[in-house]
């Protein structure tokens, strides 16, 4: 069906506000892990903030550190009488079910100790990715130098991430920008960062999960 001049911009607006009130909810307070807000990243050049040395390696984290996921509020698919999702290639419910994922992946993306395997990191997000990019990253952990870099530092992480917005999006593949914050804890110190991500989900047998996770504005999508 070829939608008017008026019928696209109605379109437009409403998407804007469907996608805006996911943010919000996403990027509440009280979707972190009971921390405070992280300090954004030092810009390209700037010093880093100095680390305050440690005497002790640090105390490892348990693995469960990703808090409950809460759906969204229902956001209404139709304004005006026109239903939105009519020209969308997924429902409310998939894109509700595609940034639970998303959320969840971003918990356990950079949460990991030095005494961790790759397949024990691996096994924690079994659930929220395909099979395919599980074994992508238990080979990527497992990688020689970065392992060695992890023990010898005796490394310490944990990650949380928020959705910012939807960069792109198809028949079964949903594109979220994500920030994703990691609190890395080694024998020099703890510091915070926040990197932004394109991370895609794609709908499976088993639910929306997610296949690939690229800096954002990187690559082709």
């Amino acid at each position: 069906m070829e939608l008017s001049t008026g019928q696209q911009r109605l379109l437009f607006v409403v998407v804007v506000l469907v996608l805006a009130g996911l943010g919000i909810y996403l990027l509440g307070p009280a979707r972190h892990h009971g921390a405070a807000a992280a300090p954004p990243s030092p810009s390209p050049g700037s010093a880093a903030p100095a680390a305050t040395v440690t005497s002790a390696p640090p105390t490892a984290v348990p693995p469960s550190t990703v808090p409950p996921y809460t759906p969204p509020p229902t956001i209404p698919a139709s304004a005006g009488g026109v239903n939105i999702y009519q020209w969308l290639p997924f429902s409310q419910q998939d894109l509700a079910s595609a940034a639970k994922a998303t959320v969840a992946f971003a918990g356990y993306y950079d949460t990991f100790t030095y005494t961790e395997t790759a397949p024990v990191y691996a096994k924690k997000m079994a659930g929220v990715v395909t099979s395919e990019f599980d074994a992508a990253m238990e080979n990527d952990y497992g990688t020689l130098d970065v392992a060695t870099q992890r023990s010898g530092q005796k490394q310490v992480s944990t990650s949380s991430g928020t959705i910012a917005s939807i960069s792109s999006f198809g028949a079964g593949s949903i594109t979220f920008v994500v920030g994703i914050t990691q609190q890395l804890a080694t024998t020099k110190g703890t510091t915070t960062s926040t990197t932004q991500y394109d991370v895609t989900v794609v709908s499976a047998a088993g639910g929306w999960l997610v296949n690939n996770i690229e800096l954002a504005g990187v690559g082709n999508q």
